[in-house]
């Protein structure tokens, strides 16, 4: 707080205490008051008025000083009113109970949403749940006809399976801790496992996928890293570049780490581009290219890995090819926090 805003805040107090010094004055000189006594009592007035503005001005500095420090610290900043030292001024003890009734509304209003949430999301599971039922059903239904038209069923199949476990993965995205279980994982076989699970799309797509022949090892929660890999793939699938495409998984060990590389020769992300692929809803030029292109996935993926303590980035050239990068630890540091 500003001295200067202060003495404008006070300018009504300011001037009243002008006027009334000004009409003691005239009436003590007009009562034939000696000048030299005016003007001590004029003197001492001011004085005394400066000295009380300036003691008040400190403490109510400080006062607003402790409390913004305060804000300053508190994790859930509404609850302010709550921990605020109480204060010898009325306005002040009205201020605050009016901030507290305001922040009562507020957390009421806050627990209404939490709650209507965790409903929302429990619907989602349930739903999620119940149609993965159906799709398996076509699934087998499909593996018992072998003909061209069930293959292409099978590879729209698993691309509903897809989105509606990427559903799943973004509603429990913000409570991984609740269905989170790190150990150690041997990154290949992971990598093999979600491929074929999706390997009626990838032959569908007429994609080729190379796996480096190497064994690694890395610690993390399986179920999380496989929806990362396939996130990362499917991508690959809808952005290459001719009707034959090419999937190179490679890796390599630094220090505590593993860098997973998974790199494809699609048609690439333009280089303007490539800081804002993980954000929410961006499809860039490419995705407005593509109607199946949500701009979903790569934000998930980069939303989940952060919970994982991934490091994702990502390296491409127009025309050319996109590099995934991952960087996954090689100790089980996550399961201990």
């Amino acid at each position: 707080m500003r001295l200067i805003d202060y003495l404008k805040d006070k300018i009504m107090i300011i001037l009243l205490n002008i006027s009334g010094l000004f009409i003691l004055s005239c009436f003590l000189l007009l009562t034939n008051n000696h000048i030299s006594n005016v003007l001590i009592i004029v003197i001492s007035w001011i004085s005394i008025f400066l000295i009380y503005l300036l003691i008040e001005y400190f403490r109510r500095n400080k006062y607003f000083k402790d409390l913004e420090e305060l804000l300053h610290k508190l994790d859930k900043r509404y609850l302010i009113s709550e921990v605020m030292e109480s204060s010898h001024r009325l306005e002040d003890k009205k201020y605050r109970e009016i901030l507290r009734r305001s922040n009562k509304s507020v957390i009421e209003k806050i627990n209404e949403i939490e709650d209507e949430k965790k409903n929302y999301k429990e619907f989602i599971e349930s739903w999620v749940h119940e149609i993965k039922l159906p799709i398996t059903t076509m699934e087998l239904i499909c593996e018992n006809n072998k003909d061209e038209a069930r293959r292409k069923i099978q590879s729209e199949l698993a691309k509903v399976d897809n989105s509606v476990e990427m559903v799943l993965f973004y509603a429990r995205a913000e409570e991984v801790y609740k269905d989170y279980l790190v150990k150690e994982i041997n990154l290949n076989c992971l990598i093999s496992e979600t491929i074929s699970r999706n390997k009626s799309y990838f032959i569908q797509n007429r994609m080729m996928i190379e796996i480096e022949d190497k064994v690694v090892t890395v610690c993390s929660d399986k179920k999380w890293l496989s929806f990362i890999i396939n996130q990362i793939l499917i991508n690959s699938v809808k952005y290459k570049q001719d009707d034959f495409g090419k999937i190179k998984i490679y890796s390599e060990k630094i220090k505590d780490s593993v860098k997973l590389y998974i790199e494809d020769q699609g048609i690439g992300i333009k280089e303007s581009e490539v800081n804002r692929i993980f954000d929410k809803g961006f499809t860039g030029s490419n995705g407005r290219q593509n109607s199946k292109s949500t701009g979903i996935g790569l934000y998930l993926c980069k939303k989940l890995c952060i919970k994982l303590g991934i490091d994702i980035s990502v390296e491409s050239k127009i025309d050319e090819y996109t590099k995934v990068i991952l960087i996954l630890p090689k100790n089980d540091y996550l399961s201990k926090l």
